[in-house]
């Protein structure tokens, strides 16, 4: 005997063996068992997700030698028929192969007669809106007013292009695509009754792959079970679907929690001898970091038969929860991006070094200082560069020679209000607070609540910071405790550390920030107010500085 695929082998024949449509196996069960049948009715949805299968039972329940039921018996000579797909007053169409009118019309020309040995003549037309406009145009009165031993069950999976026409004269029911969940637990149920080995994993790899489709579904696991030589195997799985190892995304986000660029690149070298599709690569980085950030927030809603729960717990722990937000929302935007890259490569290394250069706490001390000392210094110009454009202007408006052009210098200060003296930042005890948070390198939210705390006291090996009650907002508890942990690494272990809501008697770091922003401005303002290429400017052309033109630099 010829071997039967798993999808027609394990293909309902009643709805009690449906999965999922719980709503459409209702509706018709009721109206089944109330006897209010309709004379056409329509099933939309994406493919293999029941259609065809439950107009076939719909036929089933409607010529059961027992009667009209929403429970057919199966063993009537009508049952096993419409089974076996030799059901005589079961007319199955492909309105993709028969578009054309003529062929409408030749169908609907034996509606008239009684049907041979059922209750009902069942029309079913799969892909119903590939018939032309005439074809549909020759159904719509049969499909309004059929003989009463007619039924129509039109299936489709683009219902939008029916003609409105046409719905509006059947009963329509959408059926849904299926959750990963739902479907691996159909193919579980099937591996089981066929005797076949397998791994918890690799079922719901194949349940994500078949996107909501059960045929789909069905037809990858007869494939993967061949692949495997009988058995089904998740790095078989793997390797039929296209995917990688999720040991490769961990080296990945191993390498991006480490901030460590050439090991990030050195996965992507390793990656790339594959030839891997990486767009579904970056569905598997988004994949794997939905489970991480569920690890880090909700631990119990893991999925033990997914994904290798102690892998990802450790990249839990490794990963700071905004990181995790941070490479998912980047990898999500990626996905979308990636067709417009000019390399697919390139774009995916572009995606994981835009993780690199914007991972919230991932600057430390040494990258602040080796970025500033990579800056470019600013070239100084001499003042006869400056002059220049003056001197040009001068010849052209009156016939006095241009002024000689002295030796550079520097421009005196002009008379200014006195800045405030520079508030003390030391404790108490000695602590600059200010340098202290400079050199602990801290980043995001925790930076911003140091940067608006002040040493309150700090003394008997405690250390008390005070947070004005304006910027409580700041003290959540992840940043009160990653700031704290900061501190104490960097003073010293046995350090007790608290912060309290209160005025500071200090200035706070952004206090100090905003007031060497001001001296800077005043000093800028000055130095231009005072510079004499200015002065000799407003008297030849009453030229003025605008209010708020001048940057420091």
């Amino acid at each position: 005997m010829s071997y039967q695929v798993l999808a027609r082998k394990w293909r309902p024949r009643s709805f009690e063996e449906m999965v999922g449509q719980p709503h459409v196996v209702r509706a018709l069960s009721n109206a089944l068992r109330d006897q209010r049948l309709h004379h056409a009715y329509l099933f939309t949805g994406t493919r293999g997700v029941g259609k065809t299968t439950v107009a076939r039972v719909l036929a089933k329940c409607l010529n059961c030698e027992t009667g009209v039921t929403a429970t057919p018996c199966g063993q009537c000579s009508a049952c096993r028929e419409i089974d076996e797909g030799r059901f005589i007053d079961l007319i199955e169409v492909d309105a993709a192969s028969r578009t054309k009118v003529e062929d409408t019309r030749e169908l609907l020309d034996n509606v008239q007669y009684a049907p041979t040995r059922g209750r009902y003549k069942v029309y079913l037309i799969d892909e119903v809106h590939m018939l032309s406009t005439h074809s549909f145009n020759a159904l719509l009165k049969t499909l309004e007013e059929p003989p009463p031993h007619v039924k129509f069950l039109l299936a489709t999976t683009d219902p939008q292009k029916l003609p409105v026409t046409i719905l509006s004269r059947c009963l329509q029911f959408s059926l849904k695509a299926m959750p990963a969940d739902m479907v691996g637990a159909h193919l579980k149920k099937v591996l089981e009754q066929e005797g076949v080995d397998f791994d918890p994993p690799a079922i719901m790899r194949l349940a994500r792959a078949a996107s909501g489709s059960m045929r789909d579904a069905l037809s990858l696991l007869d494939q993967a079970i061949a692949y495997g030589s009988g058995a089904l195997r998740d790095d078989d799985v793997r390797e039929m679907l296209g995917a990688i190892s999720q040991d490769h995304l961990e080296r990945m986000l191993q390498a991006l929690a480490a901030g460590d660029g050439p090991a990030l690149m050195g996965a992507v070298d390793d990656l790339a001898q594959r030839a891997p599709d990486y767009n579904a690569i970056l569905g598997e980085l988004v994949s794997l970091l939905h489970q991480v950030a569920l690890a880090q927030q909700v631990p119990e809603a893991l999925d033990e038969g997914a994904v290798d729960v102690a892998a990802v717990q450790a990249m839990a722990r490794s990963l700071a929860p905004e990181d995790v937000q941070l490479y998912y929302q980047i990898a999500l935007l990626a996905r979308r991006d990636l067709p417009l890259a000019p390399d697919p490569r390139a774009g995916f290394e572009m995606a994981l070094l835009r993780m690199l250069a914007f991972r919230p706490a991932g600057a430390g001390e040494a990258a602040t200082a080796s970025s500033v000392r990579s800056r470019p210094a600013p070239e100084p110009r001499s003042e006869t560069q400056t002059r220049a454009p003056v001197g040009h202007a001068r010849s052209a408006t009156t016939p006095e020679p241009a002024p000689a052009v002295r030796e550079p210098r520097m421009p005196e200060p002009a008379v200014s209000r006195p800045a405030p003296a520079p508030t003390s930042t030391a404790a108490p005890g000695g602590l600059d607070w200010v340098a202290t948070v400079a050199a602990m390198g801290l980043a995001g939210p925790v930076l911003n609540l140091a940067n608006h705390c002040a040493v309150g006291r700090h003394q008997d090996g405690e250390l008390v910071l005070s947070l004005a009650s304006r910027h409580e907002t700041l003290k959540s508890a992840n940043s009160e405790r990653r700031l704290i942990e900061a501190v104490r690494q960097y003073l010293g272990e046995d350090l007790k550390v608290r912060i309290e809501i209160g005025e500071p008697t200090a200035e706070t770091p952004a206090q100090s920030q905003v007031r060497a922003s001001e001296e800077r401005q005043r000093a800028a303002e000055a130095a231009v107010a005072g510079d004499e290429l200015t002065a000799r400017l407003g008297e030849v052309f009453g030229a003025q500085v605008v209010p708020g033109s001048v940057k420091p630099v």
